[in-house]
């Protein structure tokens, strides 16, 4: 075997454990969760986010032809919404939509979305949701440490569950 020979053998052999440790490489950072393996990654990170609504109304008006005027009016309206949140500070307000973004649970989310009056009865934001959130981007930058407080989804709940009655 000459020396051309056997630099080639050599450089096959370098070549092929540098494609086995780039490929042992890849798994490890796979099941570590690094990397995502199709058809091996379990994580779900799609989220659903459901609403109901149902509203109704009845109104009828009988007048008779000596301008006597009887009047009968009857509106039924029902909604998930809890108490109005009136009582509560803009800054208590935010404190509570923030802990329950953190909490990372819709239900518990919604529920306090309605508890500040920024869902329509269908479900969907309102108006006054768009302004809020306007507001709560700058209210985090002045709020940084109770932002930090509320950081695990434990401590955010425990948060929410102490003040969602409010």
């Amino acid at each position: 075997m000459n020396k051309n020979q056997k630099i080639a053998i050599g450089c096959g052999v370098a070549g092929c454990l540098g494609l086995i440790l780039i490929v042992i490489v890849i798994v490890l950072l796979g099941v570590l969760g690094y990397v995502a393996i199709p058809g091996v990654s379990n994580s779900n990170r799609n989220h659903n986010f459901n609403s109901n609504g149902n509203s109704n109304s009845d109104s009828n008006a009988n007048t008779d032809s000596n301008s006597n005027a009887n009047a009968n009016a009857n509106a039924n309206t029902n909604s998930d919404s809890s108490s109005s949140s009136s009582s509560m500070t803009d800054d208590d307000k935010h404190k509570l939509f923030q802990a329950a973004a953190a909490t990372q649970d819709h239900a518990l989310t919604r529920r306090v979305w309605e508890k500040l009056g920024l869902l329509k009865a269908n479900g969907s934001p309102n108006d006054e949701y768009e302004v809020f959130v306007k507001d709560h981007i700058g209210w985090i930058f002045r709020n940084a440490s109770f932002v930090q407080t509320i950081s695990d989804p434990v401590k955010a709940r425990a948060y929410v569950d102490e003040h969602i009655n409010d």
